[in-house]
């Protein structure tokens, strides 16, 4: 048993040693190469750096002022619920029902409107995040572009 892991284990070590192969010296032409992908991929990814935050920022914009809208839409609501629960309290005891039920129409189509409002901010900011995520995406696209052309310029360099 030992023998024949011992045999083992200096095959394993014979065929790394004869599996390494020397490596190519690097001509000055491929450090050139090099040198100028690892330039361009640098400014590539500086530009998607910019890209990424500015896409972020107006994703945050976008969330804040759909924020704003609601907010908004909240205040106008319950401006007009209030004004129609005045009108109730205000009203006199005959005709009382008949102002609840005025103000509870008016409670709902106040909160429909709000409801629309919502839904449209909701909506644009969406739209804006969309806009980022695509942005973003274009900017990775074109990192990727310049990595890979750079790659082939290496290469083509180390083949002269």
């Amino acid at each position: 048993m030992n023998k024949l892991l011992a045999t083992l284990i200096a095959s394993l070590f014979a065929s790394v040693a004869m599996a390494q192969a020397a490596a190519p010296a690097s001509t000055p032409a491929v450090v050139k190469a090099e040198a100028k992908a690892d330039k361009k991929d640098a400014k590539a990814a500086t530009a998607e750096a910019k890209v990424d935050a500015k896409a972020d920022t107006k994703a945050a914009k976008a969330d804040e002022k759909a924020g704003e809208k609601k907010a908004d839409a909240h205040a106008d609501a319950s401006k007009t619920k209030a004004k129609a629960h005045n009108k109730v309290v205000k009203a006199d005891a005959e005709d009382k029902v008949k102002a609840e039920a005025k103000a509870d129409k008016v409670d709902a189509k106040a909160d429909a409107k709000e409801a629309k409002k919502d839904i449209k901010a909701d909506e644009t900011a969406s739209k804006a995040k969309t806009e980022a995520g695509a942005d973003k995406a274009q900017a990775k696209v074109k990192t990727d572009k310049v990595k890979a052309e750079g790659n082939a310029d290496v290469k083509a360099a180390g083949t002269k």
